[in-house]
């Protein structure tokens, strides 16, 4: 999943985006809402993690802005305002969630996984097909109880395809979700991937189609 960090504070963002990234989120950083605006424009976004005292462009307009476009993509504002009317003001605006700082970074994963499995209709953070169990707030992939261990970007790949069951996902389209912008990928980076995906969902309900030309759909193949 891929998440634009909007954050002035150089302390912060390095904590913040370095806890994400062994996570296995990518992860874009904005220092302003000028620069946000930009990469939010060059780029497709899961979440956007949003301070409200930012230069050049405050986050309260950047949001106002983002909903004008009728953008509908996650927003947790993450700010020192604590004020019960700035929080409602903030809702009202279009954020999704609100957090004061300082907090504690468990916290903010929790509600990253909160507010990303929303969009896919998900109520828990753990999804069974079959024989696969699949625990997002564990990290965690089981078949037939065992654990089946994946990388971070196999089980963010994962995530992908479990939240976009039935639905063609190109190439170019994962790899917007797994990798920032400076975070390099391999030209066959997406082939990789889904081939050792395959191999570890071996004997589950999950299949993983190729549509030549176009892409990849994950579709969950119950057994006769």
């Amino acid at each position: 999943m891929r998440i634009l960090f909007v954050e002035d504070s150089v302390d912060q963002a390095t904590a913040v985006i370095g806890r994400l990234r062994r996570s296995g989120y990518a992860v874009d950083w904005a220092k302003d809402g000028e620069s946000a605006n930009q990469l939010f424009q060059e780029g497709v976004y899961d979440l956007v993690l949003l301070d409200l005292i930012l230069p050049k462009v405050d986050g309260e307009i950047f949001l106002g802005r983002l909903r004008a476009r009728k953008a509908t993509v996650p927003v947790l504002v993450m700010t020192a305002r604590g004020r019960l009317e700035e929080k409602v003001r903030v809702l009202d605006i279009g954020a999704d969630d609100y957090v004061v700082k300082p907090f504690e970074l468990t916290e903010i994963e929790a509600r990253i996984r909160a507010l990303l499995r929303r969009p896919h209709g998900h109520a828990s953070s753990t999804i069974t097909i079959a024989n696969l169990t699949f625990d997002l707030a564990r990290r965690r992939v089981e078949i037939d109880g065992h654990h089946v261990p994946l990388g971070q970007r196999e089980f963010r790949l994962l995530e992908l395809f479990l939240g976009k069951l039935d639905h063609l996902l190109t190439k170019d389209a994962i790899l917007d979700h797994l990798f920032a912008f400076d975070e390099p990928a391999a030209p066959n980076a997406v082939e990789l991937y889904v081939s050792r995906l395959r191999k570890k969902l071996a004997g589950t309900q999950v299949d993983i189609r190729t549509v030549w030309g176009e892409g990849y759909v994950a579709e969950h193949k119950k057994r006769q």
